[in-house]
Formats: C-alpha cells, sequence, structure tokens
C-alpha cells in the first residue's frame, strides 16, 4: 500500500506540473492586430476570462453581450420579436379588442431553393433606438449585417460584416456589435456621434481579437519544452507501473486458482482408501494383471469349445471355354503379330 500511496502521489504532482507550465500570455500581446479601421487611442481593454464580457473607454458598467430575441419599446408602444424559422422578424401591437396582432413583417433572408442552409442570414437580435428597430443577421459562415428599420419594417441604411455575428449593443453616440470566429473575437464599433441619421454615413471599425490555443501558450510558457517533456514522461513512467502491478497481481491470481485446482483433485472422493505412496508402483502392476486375465476370460466364454484339427481338401474343376483365362485377353495383341 505505501508503494501504491507514492505512485499516486507522484502522478498527482506531474498533472499539476502542466496548468503550470502553461500560463496564458497577455490577451492584448504584440500579436494581436486590427483590420479594416485604425486603433482609437484609447483601445478597448478585453478580458480573456470572461467570453463576450468587455469594458469599454467611457464607460461606467460592464456589458454583457447577449442575443435578444425580442424586445419592448414604450415609445412606439410595440414588441419586434424574431422568427428564425421563417428568418423573419415580426412586429407587433395590442389591437383595440385587447388581443396582440402583426402589423409588420421583415424577412432577412430567402430559403427558397437554397440547399447551403450555413449561408442563409437569419435573425440572430433585435432592439430599439428612437423610432427605428435594429436587426442583426448573421449566417452561420462568415456573414452578417446590421440594419436600420422603420416602423414599417422598411429597411433605412445598413452595414455588412465578413463574419459571423450573434449579439449587439445600443448606447449614445455609438453601437457595437460581436460575434465569434474560428480565432476568436471580432468587435464592430459603429460611431454615431450626431445621432440616427450618422448610422449610415459612418463606417464601423472592426477589431479582431485572437485567443491563443493552448499549443501557443505552451509554446510561450515553455518555448524549450522541459515542462512538457517531463509530463509526458511522467505520465508513460506512471502508466508502466500500473500495467506491471495488474500484471503482477494477476499472475498471483492465476497461481492460486491452479494451486485450489490441484488440491482438490488430490483429495480422496468418497469410499475410496487412499493408498500408500511407496506400494504405488507394485499396486498398478497388479491392477493391469487383473485387467488383463479378465479380458482374455471374457474373450473365451464368447466361443464354444472347438477341436483343434484343421481339414484341407482340394476341389477340382474340369475344363470349360467358360473359364478359359486366354478368351478374356484383347485381341489387339494378337492381331497385331
Amino acid at each position: 500500500m505505501k508503494t501504491i500511496s507514492k505512485i499516486l502521489l507522484t502522478g498527482a504532482l506531474a498533472a499539476a506540473m502542466l496548468p503550470a507550465a502553461a500560463q496564458p500570455p497577455h490577451p492584448m500581446g504584440p500579436h494581436d492586430a486590427t483590420a479594416g479601421a485604425t486603433m482609437p487611442a484609447a483601445a478597448p481593454q478585453f478580458d480573456s476570462s470572461h467570453h463576450g464580457h468587455c469594458m469599454m473607454p467611457g464607460m461606467g458598467r460592464d456589458i454583457n453581450f447577449q442575443s435578444v430575441k425580442i424586445a419592448y419599446s414604450p415609445k412606439m408602444d410595440a414588441f419586434v420579436a424574431i422568427d428564425s424559422a421563417e428568418c423573419s422578424i415580426h412586429l407587433v401591437k395590442m389591437m383595440a379588442d385587447g388581443r396582440f396582432d402583426t402589423v409588420a413583417s421583415h424577412k432577412t433572408d430567402s430559403t427558397y431553393k437554397v440547399h447551403d442552409l450555413k449561408g442563409i442570414k437569419r435573425p440572430v437580435s433585435v432592439g430599439f433606438m428612437g423610432d427605428y428597430v435594429v436587426l442583426l443577421a448573421s449566417a452561420v459562415k462568415d456573414t452578417a449585417y446590421i440594419a436600420l428599420l422603420d416602423q414599417k419594417l422598411n429597411p433605412v441604411a445598413s452595414h455588412s460584416f465578413s463574419s459571423p455575428m450573434y449579439a449587439m449593443h445600443i448606447e449614445p453616440g455609438r453601437m457595437m456589435v460581436v460575434g465569434r470566429n474560428s480565432y476568436g473575437y471580432d468587435i464592430a464599433l459603429i460611431p454615431m456621434k450626431e445621432g440616427i441619421e450618422s448610422f449610415a454615413e459612418s463606417q464601423p471599425a472592426v477589431f479582431h481579437y485572437r485567443v491563443a490555443k493552448q499549443a501557443e501558450k505552451i509554446k510561450n510558457s515553455d518555448p524549450i519544452g522541459i515542462g512538457l517533456t517531463a509530463v509526458a514522461v511522467s505520465v508513460v513512467f506512471l502508466a508502466l507501473v500500473f500495467i506491471a502491478i495488474i500484471l503482477s497481481g494477476s499472475a498471483k491470481l492465476i497461481m492460486g486458482a491452479e494451486k485450489r485446482k490441484e488440491n482438490k483433485e488430490k483429495k480422496p472422493k468418497k469410499g475410496i482408501t487412499p493408498v500408500a505412496e511407496g506400494s504405488s508402483a507394485s499396486t498398478e502392476e497388479e491392477v493391469y494383471a487383473a485387467i488383463a486375465a479378465a479380458i482374455h476370460l471374457y474373450n473365451d466364454e464368447l466361443h464354444d469349445e472347438e477341436e483343434g484339427i484343421i481339414t484341407i481338401q482340394k476341389v477340382e474343376r474340369e475344363w470349360t471355354p467358360w473359364n478359359a483365362k486366354y478368351y478374356n485377353m484383347n485381341h489387339y495383341f494378337n492381331n497385331k503379330r
């Protein structure tokens, strides 16, 4: 048990070495790049420990980016809701009779005769900005767009993105749109200093935040690979030790089972007297002799007693052409002469 405890302790220490060796680098390292816009003077600081969570300069609260499926505007006294099955949104208001009814609809993309379903732009988030409805539609692939719609859900202005987006946030002076890609996050900032009218004229500033992969983190923290080598050797060594323990235990179990089987076979059966070890050879010879005598007597009793006289008689047969051998020969050989 002490040996097993030491082996388990060694394995725990080896497993603890891997998280220590893979400390992630700073999320905004020199390898991070921006595309599509110039980095502003006060760059956003990203927290890699919270996915989709960032603190923007000039803001006094955190923003958790989430997709909004339905929104309400007290000014318009209306709801805007997403219908993902039909790739559309609906503007719903309460009628005079107290029931809700759809007053306008907008289709984000057509699915008619479209086989590439990943390329269809489906609505992912909605909201209100003054008298306008804000719509964010995105495809599973690499396209998305954000649009301003009037009260009849007719497009007024829009911006396209070359990456999938999933959430947006509207605040005075700007709009933020976030998405995911195969390398990390895409964050688009749309300035609107002059209000809604500047939405169509402004150009989104798209920032690409690259999340370091686990292999890159290990490489940055352990460039030579000493820690990774130590962990790999420790894992292999522990595996061999466990295999050796299992094999040795299996061998003991098999030997014990065979020994119990032999002891069981050596035990005398009921009604049989054990024979002494010294007289085993002579006893076996006597048994063989008794068996041979019994077989001889049994064979003798099967036949009647007969005299031991043998009579041989010669039978003579007269000659006849029917038994002449030369008539049976092939005539081909006779004619060949």
